[in-house]
């Protein structure tokens, strides 16, 4: 007994000390992961939505002994069949005791546990059926300010004559929250170059947001007033998904049915304004929603012309386009969620409040014109053992959009996706975000097929290959054209504290030779490598580096080249208090086609992945203190110094000088 007693004691310690190293490394893990997503700069990936979300649930994590199937495939590192076997494990074997139960889970590997962790927890299971009442909701709800600034050590052409405001960046946020049930708040932000309590601004900042959600009280799902965001199906009508193009992983965010969500961030154009609800009757939802809001427009008579999304109102120029145009919008969509399956209707109308005749050249003909628009579509979803079908069928007021997913999936060593979609040229929804090889779901027809395989712990193999066409012109492209996007990643992890992995992209377009006018069109061809290399052999010390080679050709052109080396080293001190991260990287690139993409940590709600060109230097330092448990302060320096010109940029953005130098801060106050 006593050497059984033992044997189980030294077990336990062992797997303390795993769990411990496992949960030190969590972090990391999904910072990783967003990081390698905001890489892909064609991904489409909303990153500060989902980095915002991410940190709510950092503080808020998933109950899972009481989770929904929406609250888990909020999750997005899950894959629909795990979200299906977590919630039969539960229903099969009751509340879980443990986080480590999750292992037990079929299908559930070690990579995706390890970014799950910090997102999840276990409470006992106490029956809250009733919305709290007032007195609880001040007791046990929970205040957050955040406020930035970001200071330029450097002046751009803009501020001679013709911005109108100040040089600086300034963003205020408030929310109130109880738990997932309730959330208050407010964003307001001023860009660079804004005004700020004068002319055209006279309220103070620039842009203002505000919201209001409240979610389960009795039938009602959600309710949103203000500012919100909505999603349904594939995104062919309304898309607020995660990711809408194509990245190196099949255990990734799929964009699946988002519902009624918040809009907190600071972006000026992706958001509805007014009233949203969701009603729940047994297997049915019903959501309703209307939304009046203003857009920044280029008029021409009592003609709009242009819809802008930047949000910048810096000169008098912009200034002027602030608000000029009105859209309403009203839809809903209806649906039904069985065991193992899902379908849903959705419809959509939207009115301008004067006719939209754009003048862009020949390739956007088949654009929006008119006063009025609308959609509607079916969508759905189906799971069969190991196979997960879903997609949506759509139509506008002229042509036909239709996107399907196959998957499947073998134990956590193999799955396998394969997906179409076919755009029509003339299809045409404001609020789309689907998969697509371009920006809108128009236009393009592809197939597109890709496998991810872990034949042996630490190894993972990911292939993807997608073939697609445009009908019609497209941009640089004046006829109808096809391509290829081929890549492929080895990842290696040799032990818990390395990894490493091995990336090469194909990609295969036409476009217009420069000078021609569209008379000659010949392919590009576009090679990329990477390598990169993590390092972390301390639970406070970690290293990371990372190589880029691109390789850009077209026929009869010469070919151009470019290559980036960063190297990052992080650490902490204090008992995890004070955080730092140093970033050093050397560009150099032959043109614009050849660019690199460089990836830093940013502040709070935020990523940071610019592109640069020619030759030069970038280094950046990041600092975080969280001092008791209601403050923390961030600030990180940047600097790009250039070695190949004396200038950097064009028109208003110029910079005279070889050297760009920015400094943010940003205060988190939580009570």
């Amino acid at each position: 007994m006593k050497n059984t007693n033992s044997c189980l004691l030294l077990w336990l310690c062992l797997l303390l000390y795993a769990v411990g190293s496992y949960a030190q490394s969590s972090e990391s893990r999904w910072e990783e992961w967003i990081e390698d997503l905001a890489h892909e700069e064609e991904s489409g990936m909303d990153l500060e939505s989902l980095i915002e979300e991410l940190a709510f649930l950092r503080e808020e994590p998933v109950d899972l002994n009481r989770a929904t199937r929406d609250q888990l495939e909020s999750l997005p590192f899950l894959t629909p069949l795990q979200v299906e076997n977590i919630l039969a494990y539960i229903y099969m074997h009751g509340p879980m005791q443990t986080l480590y139960e999750l292992q037990l889970v079929e299908e559930m590997d070690w990579q995706t546990l390890e970014r799950l962790l910090p997102f999840v927890t276990l409470r006992p299971v106490v029956p809250e059926n009733r919305f709290p009442a007032v007195k609880q909701l001040c007791s046990y709800g929970k205040h957050q300010l955040i406020t930035r600034l970001d200071i330029p050590f450097y002046r751009r052409k803009g501020y001679e004559k013709n911005y109108l405001g100040t040089p600086y960046y300034h963003a205020l946020r408030y929310e109130f929250r109880y738990k997932d049930r309730l959330h208050v708040g407010m964003t307001a932000e001023k860009d660079a170059g804004e005004p700020m309590f004068a002319l055209h601004n006279k309220q103070g900042y620039d842009h203002y947001s505000f919201y209001f959600l409240v979610k389960d009280i009795g039938p009602l799902h959600t309710l949103a007033v203000g500012n919100y965001r909505i999603g349904f199906g594939e995104g062919l009508i309304l898309g607020s998904g995660f990711l809408t193009g194509k990245s190196a992983t099949l255990s990734g965010p799929d964009l699946r049915t988002a519902g009624i969500r918040k809009h907190a961030s600071t972006d000026e154009y992706n958001y509805l304004r007014g009233v949203a609800a969701s009603i729940n009757w047994k297997k049915w939802t019903l959501t309703a929603f209307g939304s009046h809001r203003s857009l920044d427009a280029i008029m021409q008579g009592d003609t709009i012309t242009s819809v802008q999304k930047t949000g910048l109102h810096r000169t008098e120029k912009e200034a002027e386009r602030k608000g000029a145009a009105q859209m309403i919008a009203a839809g809903g969509n209806l649906r039904y969620t069985g065991s193992h399956y899902r379908i849903g209707a959705t419809g959509l109308f939207y009115r301008f409040d004067r006719p939209y005749i754009h003048t862009l050249p020949q390739y956007a003909r088949y654009n929006l014109v008119g006063q009025q628009c609308y959609n509607a579509g079916i969508d759905y979803a189906v799971r069969y053992h190991r196979c997960f079908l879903s997609g949506e069928s759509a139509m506008g007021k002229r042509g036909y959009a239709f996107l399907h997913h196959l998957q499947y999936t073998s134990g956590s060593s193999l799955r396998v996706r394969l997906t179409h979609r076919y755009y029509a040229h003339d299809y045409w929804a404001w609020f789309s975000r689907a998969f697509a090889e371009g920006s809108q779901a128009q236009n393009e027809n592809g197939w597109y097929v890709a496998t991810e395989l872990s034949p042996w712990r630490g190894i993972r193999w990911f292939a993807s290959a997608d073939l697609f066409s445009f009908p019609w012109w497209k941009y640089r492209i004046s006829k109808p054209s096809q391509g290829m996007d081929l890549w492929t990643r080895l990842t290696w992890e040799p032990a818990r504290q390395m990894s490493m992995y091995a990336n090469y992209r194909y990609k295969r377009k036409e476009r217009d030779v420069t000078g021609t006018k569209g008379a000659v069109i010949l392919p590009t061809h576009h090679h990329r490598w990477r390598y990169r290399w993590n390092y972390q052999p301390l639970s406070f010390l970690g290293f990371r580096t990372t190589a880029d080679y691109n390789r850009f050709h077209s026929q009869g052109e010469e070919v151009a080249e470019g290559y980036q080396v960063t190297q990052m080293i992080r650490g902490e001190l204090l008992g995890s208090a004070f955080k730092w991260e140093v970033q050093g990287s050397y560009f150099h690139t032959d043109d614009h086609d050849s660019r690199v993409y460089i990836s830093e940590k940013n502040l709070l709600y935020a990523f940071y992945t610019p592109s640069f060109s020619g030759r030069g230097w970038r280094w950046g330092v990041n600092l975080r203190w969280d001092f008791r448990k209601w403050g923390m302060v961030m600030a990180k320096w940047g600097q790009t110094r250039y070695s190949d010109r004396e200038v950097i940029g064009s028109g208003n953005d110029q910079i005279n000088g070889s050297v760009k130098s920015d400094l943010q801060l940003l205060m988190r106050l939580s009570w």
